[in-house]
């Protein structure tokens, strides 16, 4: 089933909150439907979660915030077992986790114990707490968002981490008109105004739909070869794991289903080469050297690898 329309009428909502980010919103929409996780690098202030709020609006999920400071401990965000007096058991009381989407806002201002918390539930989808394993709703999403490394009371993730983010996007600053719209509509509370689009019986069928999508061998070759040569190259330092290459697949089924079409091609690829890989691999000494920064190094990548 195409379900291209009621995709559009998603980005249209988040549209009307989010001014001039048309392609951040497409590409957060595209992780969604692949069954990604979304990290959001940006300075403060830019409507990242805005972005996340918004997002659950329009999809009918049950959404959740928890703002990441370093005395946050691991039970605030799984849940933690309480001695019932009554019944003398220990209950389990859940933690913030348990919902459609979670929001780690300022993910890199709590302390490496909490933050290896979202290791297990970003990748299987389940929480254990005391011995007990527990499934999250389905769908279970994470957008988190993170601060410039340098800010004040920030440090870095661990690979580990990172790579478990199906994307790292960025929104930055709006553009002049941009800005004075997002000014005209301050007082008016946009968010409160969103429609939702899609439900969650829908929204896992286009899943479904972009997991079952038919792509050409040399589409297979193409995504393969681009990730290898990220550990080949002297460009990177560090290359994207196999996880990546994972990623880099879905992202691309998903974009060609936003765009109506049940086939993946090249192009689908390149769009989200340098937001599936940009925060997997690291900048080789001599690209340091030369000034090339991730954006410069994925188009070389892309230029390298017919």
């Amino acid at each position: 089933m195409n379900y291209s329309e009621k995709l559009q009428n998603v980005q249209d909502e988040v549209n009307k909150v989010i001014k001039g980010k048309e392609d951040v919103v497409r590409k957060v929409l595209a992780a969604v439907i692949a069954g990604g996780h979304i990290l959001m690098e940006d300075i403060p202030g830019v409507g990242k979660t805005t972005l996340a709020t918004t997002f659950a609006r329009s999809l009918s999920l049950d959404y959740k915030r928890v703002q990441f400071t370093p005395d946050i401990l691991p039970s605030d965000i799984l849940g933690f077992s309480m001695y019932n007096s009554n019944t003398k058991e220990f209950e389990y009381k859940q933690g913030a986790i348990f919902c459609n989407l979670f929001l780690a806002d300022e993910i890199n201002r709590t302390s490496p114990k909490t933050q290896s918390a979202l290791l297990e539930v970003m990748e299987e989808g389940n929480a254990t707490v005391d011995g007990v394993t527990r499934n999250l709703p389905d769908p279970f999403i994470v957008i988190a968002t993170e601060n410039p490394y340098g800010s004040s009371g920030t440090q870095l993730l661990p690979e580990s981490q990172l790579d478990r983010f199906m994307v790292c996007l960025s929104m930055g600053y709006p553009a002049h008109e941009d800005a004075v719209k997002i000014l005209k509509q301050n007082a008016s509370n946009p968010v409160g105004k969103v429609m939702s689009c899609i439900t969650l019986d829908e929204l896992k069928a286009i899943r479904e739909d972009v997991n079952n999508m038919f792509v050409k061998d040399d589409i297979y070759e193409y995504i393969v070869t681009l990730v290898e040569k990220t550990r080949a190259s002297e460009l990177f330092s560090m290359g994207a794991s196999p996880r990546g290459t994972i990623a880099l697949l879905k992202m691309a089924k998903a974009m060609a289903v936003i765009a109506g079409r049940d086939y993946v091609t090249k192009e689908d690829v390149q769009s989200v080469a340098k937001d599936v890989l940009g925060h997997r691999v690291k900048l080789g000494q001599k690209s340091r050297a030369q000034g090339i920064n991730m954006d410069k190094a994925i188009r070389r990548l892309l230029e390298e690898v017919s």
